[in-house]
């Protein structure tokens, strides 16, 4: 899933989101990530960053994507402390609980039948897109790869950048070990799409985010 890398440039001189503001923002971003991320584990395909390794462990072990999300993200909550501040790693925490808790919840308010490949790719893409934005808007993240890879870039002085392509890259090459190469190729699919929207969408020269 994309990177909270994108959170980090605040502009010092905006206006500052109220609470229930936030809380409107971050819970609408959850919903449509939510679903997006059950219609993938409903046709068990997956998606890059830390929600697609949950995916995989999830796929690979038997067991709930929701509790495998939540497991991963431990790690990234102590370093985004330091790297990014209390407000991010706490809003952060929030989101990535209740989405864990989320995709639990949606097949049983949402149970789904057959569903096409192809728009449930670009279906992912497009809501986890735009609920991601939602998320970065009001200052949160839903996965923790982004500062494992600038802790990288700091240390090593490998671009963070170059760290996540890496990490897709191998999570995708071991997808096709325990999927057919049809659904990795679908997941991928929906992976573009999904950054994408936030290229496209995510960025300051355009859209000023308080």
């Amino acid at each position: 899933m994309a990177s909270p890398l994108q959170t980090i440039e605040i502009d010092p001189d905006a206006v500052r989101h109220t609470l229930l503001e936030d809380a409107q923002g971050l819970s609408v971003g959850l919903v449509l990530v939510g679903v997006g991320v059950a219609l993938l584990a409903h046709l068990a395909f997956i998606t890059g960053q830390t929600a697609g390794l949950a995916l995989l462990v999830a796929h690979a072990a038997g067991w709930s994507f929701g509790w495998v999300f939540f497991m991963v993200n431990l790690p990234f909550y102590a370093v985004a402390w330091r790297r990014l501040g209390a407000e991010f790693t706490l809003k952060s925490a929030v989101c990535v609980t209740a989405l864990s808790v989320l995709v639990e919840l949606i097949p049983g308010w949402m149970p789904l039948g057959e569903v096409n490949p192809v728009f449930a790719a670009v279906a992912f893409g497009c809501l986890a897109g735009v609920g991601l934005l939602a998320v970065f808007r009001h200052k949160g993240s839903l996965g923790g790869l982004g500062v494992i890879a600038l802790m990288a870039q700091d240390r090593l002085g490998i671009r963070a950048g170059y760290v996540q392509i890496g990490f897709d890259a191998a999570l995708f090459a071991a997808a096709l070990a325990l999927f057919p190469v049809s659904v990795v190729a679908y997941s991928l699919g929906g992976a573009v799409i999904l950054n994408g929207v936030i290229a496209f969408n995510h960025r300051r020269d355009r859209y000023i985010a308080p």
